[in-house]
């Protein structure tokens, strides 16, 4: 399996690959959420319908953080639970739980507008470090909601994996709430590869990075 040694997300080429033929990257004029008149969308949910997908996946980054753990100087922290962050990283968060066996916990919005965490027991888990999974990032919001309420809970944030990040400011804004961002492929590297290998026009090349390197952008 190819692999990010030291968070080398050229390595990962298969999973742009598999992205594309799955239908989960797209080109043209999409809102989404914060998002506005973006030239690129990835739909990463779509990845439920590949178990193997998915359970390759899981296999990366169970070896991935096992490489940067065994580093001299360590790269991610010792972890006790992971963490989905609803709803995009529920399904990854899953999958890596069950290929590793480390329990999962995640946030669970309620009705009266309290939000729930399901699996934690805060007087006998207080103290514990959590790993945070998220399918995307673009501005980091989620992912820093998630911690800080992990946090209130009296758990341990230090670091968060994402299969994709679109590098709109997410790793410096996790940086900032001292979360450390692990991404397994970045929106550049799936340019590039979709641009050398005939997938996309040069146009949509250059309309695309244009527009993650402008500075509007999202806080997803």
């Amino acid at each position: 399996m190819s692999m990010a040694r030291g968070n080398n997300t050229s390595g990962n080429l298969w999973l742009a690959k598999e992205l594309w033929e799955l239908g989960a990257v797209q080109f043209g004029d999409f809102n989404v959420g914060r998002t506005l008149h973006s030239p690129v969308y990835a739909n990463l949910r779509l990845l439920i319908r590949k178990p193997r997908v998915m359970s390759k996946i899981a296999r990366m980054m169970k070896e991935e953080t096992e490489t940067l753990l065994s580093m001299l100087h360590p790269q991610v922290s010792p972890f006790s639970f992971v963490a989905g962050v609803p709803f995009g990283g529920l399904h990854l968060a899953t999958a890596f739980s069950l290929t590793c066996n480390v329990p999962m916990i995640y946030l669970h919005p309620t009705r009266d507008g309290k939000t729930v965490i399901e699996g934690l027991s805060e007087e006998r888990d207080a103290g514990t470090t959590v790993l945070i999974i998220d399918d995307l990032i673009t501005g980091g919001t989620s992912i820093v909601e998630t911690a800080q309420q992990l946090r209130e809970a009296g758990l341990i944030v230090k670091d968060a994996i994402v299969l994709l990040d679109r590098r709109q400011g997410g790793r410096e804004r996790l940086k900032a709430h001292n979360i450390h961002l692990i991404p397994m492929l970045d929106m550049e590297t799936m340019l590039n590869y979709l641009m050398s290998n005939g997938k996309i026009s040069e146009e949509w090349y250059r309309r695309s990075l244009d527009y993650l390197q402008n500075p509007q952008r999202a806080n997803d």
